[in-house]
């Protein structure tokens, strides 16, 4: 989660810039188009295996979850996976009228408890037995795991999916002789996606989030940083969603995201490995040019105000203590952007990282010092953020004065020549260590399109990271780093009681 975007992609990228030499070279091997309906596909022929990765990219997440509904990007990503018409059910038209009795015993169940302290409890004990009766009836015609049964059966690997704040991916291999198959399945699951098992999954959701959250004290820390942090900007929910708003989603709401979302024009697609663009093209016209032309989804308008001084929170928890210090900066369109990703490189790439060097190593205040040059998402404004650990007899106190310190001489002292070169050295060195994957290319293909409308923008990446100079490094240092736009985060250890007992 922490790692710099750009700097994982140029490593997945290594042995093809080794291979290509040169941009014009690699778009000898790279065939995109885009269908009527709006849907892009970029394609990269590498026949040195009979296999197959494709990655779907859809330009949603969780930024976009409406009010109250937070969660509900995620929530389809489940859904995704149930199947559609003719794959994942017993009988159609029975399960057909079977799920729709379910909604309609959850709108009576609703509109008795919308009535607030007027509502008839016995009443609504009866309606969720009935509600309960429902979704058992329509969970009879369900064949469970048929749509990815059919995959794994078929020689897929890697199937999963992600759902994060600037979008959500689709993505497994198969082997190339198995192309058709992933056209028709790829395409069936965004033309006529069946929303089955919707509450027995919501709960699954929901589960996930207590894992992950609120039984974990760096998920809560995470959380309590963008709760705080951002005070109007969809930033602030996490992509798990709340709990209540979790809890309360509605089938017909995920419905209404998938037709406002997925729409063509808002995916790309990104297919990498044994294939004819020639044949890929006329699978994605026959199979794919069915998914209806409509209107791109609405951009977000909300704008983060400026913040009027630092912000605090604590999360009580007797786990180890860590810090959050998250510094408002631009998005990745903004000329900063690559010096971003260069000032974590000089501050914690790894062992050589100042931080690490000083914290860790040499004062040993601390058990881990990190840093992501763009958190939650990158195409908003958003958070550079620090991550500290404080080492066993040493305190949050300690390491933020040590912090502190190492940042403020940080911000005054040019970084040197040799350590500039040393990262950028650090970063080609990474490509050459990297090995070949097709998935990963399939990955970064369509995500690059969808975020600057050019996939090229791998290859000038590693341009804007050269340009980067000492100047910029300090400049953008003193401009970002500052009080203003500070949010500090922290687990603290509860003070045990004293006297013997609570009082």
């Amino acid at each position: 989660m922490f790692s710099p975007r750009r700097f994982r992609a140029l490593l997945m990228l290594a042995p093809l810039l080794l291979q290509a030499q040169d941009l014009k070279e690699f778009e000898k091997r790279v065939t995109e188009f885009t269908l009527a309906n709006g849907l892009h596909f970029i394609v990269l022929e590498r026949h040195e295996a009979p296999v197959v990765s494709f990655h779907t990219y859809v330009n949603a997440g969780s930024v976009d979850d409406p009010l109250g509904q937070s969660g509900l990007a995620h929530m389809f990503e489940h859904m995704a996976f149930k199947g559609t018409e003719t794959i994942g059910t017993k009988n159609w038209p029975a399960e057909k009228k079977a799920l729709q009795w379910v909604e309609e015993v959850y709108d009576r169940l609703d509109a008795e408890r919308r009535k607030g302290f007027r509502a008839d409890p016995a009443r609504i004990k009866s309606l969720e037995a009935d509600l309960k009766a429902a979704m058992e009836k329509a969970g009879q015609y369900v064949d469970a795991n048929a749509y990815p049964r059919i995959i794994e059966e078929n020689g897929g690997v890697g199937m999963n999916a992600g759902t994060g704040l600037d979008s959500t991916n689709y993505y497994y291999n198969f082997p190339s002789n198995r192309i058709e198959l992933w056209f028709l399945l790829e395409s069936e699951r965004f033309l006529r996606p069946v929303f089955r098992e919707f509450y027995k999954e919501r709960d699954v959701v929901r589960e996930e989030r207590r894992m992950r959250i609120e039984s974990n004290p760096q998920g809560k820390l995470m959380e309590a940083l963008l709760a705080t942090a951002f005070a109007a900007h969809p930033y602030r929910h996490s992509p798990a969603g709340w709990a209540s708003d979790i809890e309360n989603l509605r089938r017909t709401e995920a419905e209404r995201f998938f037709q406002t979302y997925y729409v063509p024009g808002n995916m790309a697609i990104g297919i990498a490995g044994d294939v004819d663009p020639v044949a890929v093209r006329r699978l994605a016209e026959k199979y794919f040019s069915r998914l209806p032309a409509r209107p791109l989804p609405p951009l977000i308008t909300t704008v983060e105000p400026p913040q009027p001084g630092p912000k605090r929170a604590e999360v009580e928890s007797t786990s180890q203590p860590l810090i959050f210090l998250g510094y408002k900066r631009p998005d990745q369109y903004d000329k900063d952007d690559p010096v971003c990703d260069v000032i974590a490189g000089i501050l914690a790439s790894g062992r050589t990282g100042l931080l690490y060097r000083e914290m860790v190593r040499d004062r040993k205040i601390s058990l881990a010092a990190v840093a992501a040059p763009s958190f939650p998402g990158s195409r908003y404004p958003n958070l550079f953020v620090f991550l500290l650990a404080p080492a066993i007899g040493h305190d949050v106190d300690d390491n933020l004065k040590a912090f502190y310190d190492l940042l403020e001489r940080f911000k005054s002292q040019p970084v040197d020549a040799e350590t500039l070169a040393r990262v950028k050295t650090k970063t080609r060195a990474g490509l050459i260590r990297q090995l070949d994957s097709n998935a990963g290319l399939a990955s970064l293909l369509p995500n690059y399109y969808m975020n600057y409308g050019d996939w090229r923008k791998l290859f000038t990446s590693l341009d804007d990271i050269d340009k980067v100079t000492a100047g910029d490094v300090q400049r953008v240092a003193r401009r970002y780093f500052v009080d203003q736009g500070k949010t500090l985060v922290f687990i603290y250890q509860p003070k045990k009681p004293q006297g013997g007992g609570e009082k």
